[in-house]
């Protein structure tokens, strides 16, 4: 068995079996290619039927020295999917990567933004130029209702639900959900639409995409990243974000105004509970609110 043909089977596994998103299938298939390279680069020949927990090991030593300790795990799962794959279709009968140990990382805090400068963002937006609309709608749809980039820039025309105050979602491994949206980031939304995306030649194959470009095609991540960087330079933002970084935002505030947790995650399309208890660790003032509020012997 030749690493490359097995490679092409296992993409494809992840894309029809699976059903993942483009971005989780080329994350783990850069994890693979990575161990791939390794052995092409050292020339060590053998097989994925064959390969074992110490060249495994060898492997992840290796590397280790160039990435950091959370790349270091992430690397070591997409690693263990691939021999759990090879072991789902009967080429294995055991997973290399069982006794190799994940390194113990900190719990990771995601980055949120203060309402404050939220506004000074959507402020600094120069609503002169027609993308100046679009731009602002962006930032308004990632606050208000939370989504991923990938998300947002998937978002259809038939997507919209406005009359029911829902915006209906795509999600990680091409899940729908239904996320609230309220009635200021419809009126954007509308205006945008009505006013500037009318004015746009719209390619073919976008007729329902709702956020284009200038030449009627769809924007890209990396589009909307520049966008949200361009305006953190702007107004001076001293820490670092990125389009995520309102989606942490409007979690954060839910939780802090007292939303239930189990709403929240809902919202954000996590499929566990877990996921969405990263931000209880943001900011735990309200908790002593909701006992002082509810519990019976306040």
């Amino acid at each position: 068995m030749k690493w490359n043909s097995v490679f092409i089977d296992y993409i494809t596994y992840l894309k029809i079996e699976k059903g993942l998103a483009k971005n989780s299938i080329d994350s783990y298939g850069r994890d693979v290619n990575k161990l791939i390279s390794y052995l092409e680069y050292n020339n060590i020949i053998i097989s994925p039927i064959d390969i074992n927990e110490t060249t495994i090991q060898e492997f992840i030593y290796s590397i280790s020295k160039t990435i950091n300790a959370r790349s270091q795990a992430r690397l070591i799962s997409g690693i263990r999917n691939f021999f759990e794959y090879l072991i789902f279709e009967d080429y294995r009968k055991d997973n290399p990567t069982d006794l190799i140990e994940t390194p113990k990382i900190g719990l990771k805090l995601p980055d949120t933004l203060a309402l404050e400068d939220i506004d000074k963002l959507i402020n600094a937006i120069d609503l002169s130029k027609p993308q100046g609309e679009r731009n602002r709608t962006i930032i308004e749809t990632l606050y208000s209702c939370g989504l991923r980039v990938s998300e947002l820039v998937g978002l259809q025309l038939s997507d919209l639900f406005f009359e029911e105050g829902f915006i209906r979602v795509l999600g990680k491994g091409n899940k729908q959900r239904f996320v609230p949206i309220n009635s200021k980031t419809q009126i954007y939304i509308a205006n945008y639409i009505n006013d500037i995306r009318v004015q746009i030649n719209v390619q073919k194959g976008f007729e329902d995409t709702v956020f284009l470009n200038r030449r009627g095609k769809n924007l890209t991540r990396v589009m909307i990243f520049t966008i949200v960087k361009n305006l953190a330079i702007k107004i001076d933002l001293k820490k670092k974000i990125s389009p995520h970084t309102f989606r942490h935002s409007f979690a954060t505030h839910l939780l802090e105004r007292g939303a239930d947790l189990r709403a929240i995650q809902q919202m954000l399309g996590h499929e566990s509970i877990t996921t969405t208890e990263i931000y209880m660790h943001l900011d735990r003032s309200f908790l002593k609110d909701v006992v002082n509020t509810f519990h019976p012997r306040k």
